[in-house]
């Protein structure tokens, strides 16, 4: 079978109403699909203008009239404030794979007044409600997607045109009190929730949504050796330092049942200078690898530390009044054993390297690792154009 590319675009009402994580586990663990691409957009008017005019096709499994309200919503819902101007914050999602429009498809659903079970996305998400006279009364299709192949290459290819000027980490797209000031903070959902397909990635976003913030920027990306090493020097220096006194009581110990005598206080410490410093870095070269699949000591060559590595991550921005401290009340402490119930640690880390996802510490850390994984880079793009050539 042939690979194909498939997008999926989360509404600005989905994402207020913070389905994102309901919406991205199901198409993860229902469909086996990769999810290859993930970026925030703020629609211009033209683009909005363009997109509603590849809605209406004859190849489309729904009837006309569902159509032509996807094209209105699309008109009145993706375009700017029409009073403010401000723009509007949509999510689109690409996955790779094996017929991967007809899964998405599939997984996605129709509209319909009489749809009501909950088996797909639209069922559980979307609203299509008549009055008495048969005439829509309110309609929330949920997510956005193409009705077929060739559809699909030119909606793709045509996000992709705007994906600069009209996405990656967004700027004023939320409106806040007077006086109100508003932190950005970021988050890491760590490779442990990519290892095979399964909601985990959608629930920790789900954990997330009960701060109350809103995503502004989000990326699928595979850290490289260098950006692992940078992001992660902070703890590099503490594994080093702090970790004496316990590496040489447990060296202290273990010396002593082998050699069958005791170890003044003295030398516990000598023993813990000699080896905390080897053990921090043991530690700090297991942190690499999980994060990038490969340890300083593998990367011959400064151009091999540039190079992506093999463990997906997805980076996801938030912003809010003290979006910091709130993402990290939810995340929970380092080490899983030790967070408290209702955390995305104690819920799905297994230990202090596998924990399910990072949050920045301070709004001073959060500037530096968005540097590091470098929004600026534009990799949504980039899987397009490998799939349907330059745009």
């Amino acid at each position: 079978m042939s690979q194909q590319l498939a997008h999926v675009i989360i509404t600005p009402y989905s994402l207020s109403k913070s389905r994102t994580g309901g919406i991205l586990g199901r198409l993860i663990s229902l469909t086996g699909l990769d999810l290859a691409a993930m970026r925030m957009f703020a629609p211009s008017s033209e683009l909005v203008k363009q997109y509603a005019e590849t809605i209406i096709s004859a190849h489309d499994s729904q009837d006309r009239k569902i159509q032509e309200l996807l094209r209105q919503y699309v008109f009145h819902n993706l375009s700017p404030d029409p009073k403010t101007g401000q723009r509007r914050r949509v999510l689109m999602m690409l996955f790779r794979g094996d017929e991967a429009l007809r899964k998405i498809r599939s997984m996605v659903g129709n509209l319909s007044p009489d749809r009501r079970t909950g088996e797909t996305i639209r069922d559980t998400y979307g609203d299509m409600i008549m009055d008495d006279n048969g005439q829509v009364r309110y309609f929330e299709p949920a997510v956005l997607i193409s009705s077929n192949a060739d559809g699909a290459e030119k909606e793709l290819k045509l996000w992709a045109r705007y994906s600069n000027s009209d996405g990656g980490l967004l700027e004023n797209v939320i409106t806040y009190p007077p006086r109100t000031t508003a932190e950005r903070t970021l988050v890491l959902i760590k490779p442990d929730n990519f290892r095979f397909p399964t909601g985990r990635p959608g629930n920790v976003i789900d954990f997330f949504s009960r701060t109350g913030l809103y995503i502004v920027g989000v990326k699928v990306f595979y850290m490289s050796m260098a950006q692992a090493m940078e992001f992660y020097s902070p703890v590099h220096e503490m594994l080093r330092t702090k970790l004496s006194d316990g590496i040489g009581e447990r060296a202290r110990l273990l010396l002593e049942k082998e050699l069958g005598f005791k170890i003044p206080a003295r030398e516990q410490k000598v023993l813990g200078d000699i080896l905390g410093p080897l053990h921090g870095d043991s530690r700090f070269e297991n942190i690499v690898r999980f994060m990038c699949g490969r340890t300083p000591s593998e990367c011959a060559s400064n151009e091999d530390r540039r190079k992506p590595g093999t463990e997906k991550c997805v980076a996801l921005v938030y912003e809010g009044v003290n979006a910091v401290r709130k993402i990290r009340d939810v995340l929970g402490p380092t080490d899983p054993s030790k967070a408290p119930p209702g955390s995305i640690r104690r819920e799905f880390g297994s230990n202090i390297t596998v924990n399910a996802a990072h949050a920045s510490d301070s709004v001073k850390n959060a500037k530096r690792e968005l540097d590091i994984v470098n929004f600026s880079e534009n990799n949504f793009r980039q899987v397009i154009e490998r799939f349907c050539g330059k745009i």
